[in-house]
């Protein structure tokens, strides 16, 4: 990522409401503003912001004029709408090799393709919604993000829905079936609304984890670990997955000094993990020779 789209995503994610959608953009900058052969004229960071906002706001003025033609009441008539609008329409969905594409966890590739995972998918309901004065929650099952329209969630007045499937409406069944196919009890607390934050780290989860399983993209890993290393709370972990991807790139140095860094916050209550690590440092130095 180039100095001021990181400036910005640390500035945001410290934000007293941070946005999850201008981060998720942030995030994809580094993907999306890289030149390639398929792009080699991408956008500018600003360019970029303003096409993800256009696009949103244009599938919101969609969902308002629905509105206005139908006047929904109940969650049930906004839930059925919006799915009509979005999944149907303007045919937001996914598909399970949508898994298989670093593209589906990308905001502004999945506003243009208008594919993605579910966590993505339920970000564009909640984002559309909010623009047409609807009230849309993310929802975080394990496994498979979905989204309450009405709310809070947890209250009396909501109904499920899965983006994913183009806004299929779910019962408290049908969560729960959600939840143990990962091999999670379900529990209603399940049903909160998600936290903006805890929305980006996921999803810069699912991108550290695509890259994970392909040696080739660990830039891609990279990037996604160090700037889930900017959000305010990370687990310590993460430092020492950079580290191992800053000499995995060739970065022996800069690598070493991370994981000697790792190793002093280890020290305390991991001692013969704190001594790996510094092994671990001194082999990356010794690759420099």
């Amino acid at each position: 990522m180039t100095e001021q789209s990181r400036a910005r995503f640390r500035a945001e994610a410290r934000a007293e409401q941070p946005d999850p959608v201008l981060l998720c953009v942030l995030a994809a900058a580094e993907h999306v503003l890289a030149p390639s052969a398929e792009n080699p004229e991408p956008p500018t960071l600003d360019e970029l912001l303003a096409a993800c906002q256009a696009a949103l706001d244009r599938h919101a003025a969609a969902v308002r004029q629905a509105v206005a033609e139908r006047t929904p009441g109940t969650p049930e008539e906004v839930a059925a709408l919006l799915a009509a609008v979005l999944g149907g329409r303007e045919r937001f969905h996914g598909r399970p090799a949508d898994y298989r594409r670093v593209e589906s966890s990308l905001l502004p590739d999945v506003l243009r393709r208008r594919r993605g995972l579910p966590i993505m998918l339920s970000l564009v309901w909640q984002a559309v919604a909010k623009r047409a004065g609807l009230t849309v929650h993310g929802v975080a099952l394990p496994g498979h993000f979905i989204v309450a329209v009405g709310g809070p969630a947890g209250g009396e007045d909501y109904v499920l829905a899965d983006p994913y499937h183009g806004g299929r409406l779910l019962d408290l069944p049908d969560a729960a079936q959600l939840a143990r196919a990962t091999g999670h009890h379900f529990s209603p607390e399940l049903l909160s609304p998600a936290a903006p934050l805890d929305t980006v780290h996921r999803v810069l989860g699912n991108i550290r984890s695509w890259a994970a399983d392909r040696p080739e993209h660990a830039r891609t890993q990279l990037w996604a670990t160090e700037l889930a290393l900017l959000l305010p709370r990370h687990p310590a972990q993460l430092r020492l997955e950079r580290a191992e991807l800053l000499v995995r790139t060739g970065d022996f140095l800069a690598g070493a000094a991370e994981m000697d860094a790792y190793a002093e916050i280890l020290d305390t209550f991991d001692p013969k993990a704190a001594t790996r690590a510094r092994q671990d440092a001194r082999a990356a130095r010794h690759r420099l020779n």
